[in-house]
């Protein structure tokens, strides 16, 4: 079966009927201050939301000769779209739509003039993503029995948000903090994380496990004070202290502190930084977004070398979606997800997902829908291509 047609498109949802429930209390994404790498600059320091792009998602639909489609979901709108339309589906048109591998291959070597991590990256996920969609509509399979089956009967997932108390009603039985200082907050900022994780502490007890996730916010020193302030709350791992690019200072890092597990990073764009990372023994747990680093393809890349070298893997935002949980269900070596959460206390998951029928976790444990493909049900008329508006 041939590729006839690779599409940047705009998913146009019918309207969403709004949570029943009455919230609590907002939500602590609405007002949290969150450290990040723009910390240093008052300006852009307290809202990620204040520097971040805004230029929305884009969605890769692939159609193959018989009118079969798939469709995988990137991030980074117009850029990625441009790259799809202008030159990566052009490219692929005609292609065996089964050979994935050597399609993925071909992506990666094509971005090559303009540079292969970043955005193209981000649009080389979505076309894999859609690839593997299109594969399972093809063979009536869900991707994980194209991936070769259930690794577990159900995976285990943790919350991430600072709602902490909500999490545990809804019984998950691991969180992960966001991190709201960094090193322009000096020695008050580092007490102040000290207290938010302590108070965590004394909150979850003993039986939960307790993360903490510094996006990128930290330097080489911040992280391990901050490592040895936190030490006696037995954090099961610290995550993405520093920028992606500082290979050598999270080497460094991994010297200084051998009492707490290390983590990352969803930053690095492309299998070939995690390999680096593996063979230097930078972090203990990996964590690829399927969505920046390159798709399915390059995330069973990562959990081989991974498993091989003994280190668990457990995607960026994996329980969120299908295209993860489809992931994390079959690979051996994932047997955490992450599910995060900024709808309101007291609001339940199912009135917040923002598709109806999307699995939500129940006692932090959750499963993919059963396919053909990912098992979105996404209809092919809510999908207008992206440069008709």
């Amino acid at each position: 079966m041939r590729i006839k047609e690779i599409r940047a498109m705009r998913l146009e949802l019918p309207p969403r009927e709004r949570p029943r429930t009455q919230p609590r209390r907002p939500s602590w994404a609405e007002d949290a201050e969150v450290a990040n790498p723009m910390s240093r600059y008052p300006r852009y320091k307290r809202r990620r939301s204040s520097w971040m792009p805004r230029w929305g998602g884009v969605w890769v639909k692939v159609t193959a000769e018989d009118g079969t489609w798939g469709l995988g979901p990137a991030s980074y709108g117009r850029p990625v779209a441009a790259i799809v339309d202008d030159h990566l589906g052009p490219m692929l048109q005609g292609e065996d739509c089964h050979a994935i591998e050597k399609l993925w291959d071909m992506m990666f070597r094509l971005s090559k003039p303009y540079g292969s991590e970043g955005l193209a990256m981000c649009a080389i996920s979505g076309v894999d993503i859609a690839l593997w969609d299109l594969a399972g509509k093809l063979k009536g399979q869900p991707v994980y029995e194209l991936l070769g089956g259930p690794a577990r009967d159900e995976i285990f997932c943790y919350a991430t948000g600072n709602d902490t108390d909500w999490q545990l009603e809804l019984g998950f039985k691991a969180v992960k903090l966001a991190c709201p200082y960094g090193p322009a907050d000096g020695l008050w900022g580092l007490k102040e994380n000290e207290k938010l994780v302590a108070k965590t502490r004394e909150l979850t007890g003993p039986e939960i496990e307790v993360m903490l996730d510094c996006y990128m916010a930290f330097d080489v020193d911040y992280t391990v004070r901050l490592a040895r302030a936190l030490r006696q709350h037995r954090l099961k791992w610290i995550e993405e202290f520093l920028i992606p690019e500082d290979m050598n200072g999270y080497a460094q890092v991994r010297r200084a502190v051998n009492w707490v597990s290390l983590a990352g990073v969803e930053h690095w764009f492309t299998p070939w930084r995690f390999r680096e990372a593996i063979e230097r023994r930078c972090l203990d747990i990996l964590q690829p977004d399927l969505h920046w680093v390159g798709g399915i393809t390059a995330c069973v890349k990562i959990c081989h070398m991974a498993d091989a070298a003994g280190l668990m893997v457990c995607l960026h935002g994996g329980a969120g979606s299908q295209y993860g949980l489809h992931l994390t269900y079959a690979m051996p070596n994932t047997p955490w997800a992450e599910y995060f959460i900024a709808s309101p206390p007291g609001v339940p998951l199912e009135e917040a997902r923002w598709m109806p029928d999307a699995p939500v976790p129940k006692n932090s444990y959750i499963k993919p829908n059963p396919g053909p493909g990912f098992g979105v049900p996404i209809k092919e008329e809510w999908l207008k291509p992206y440069w008709e508006k």
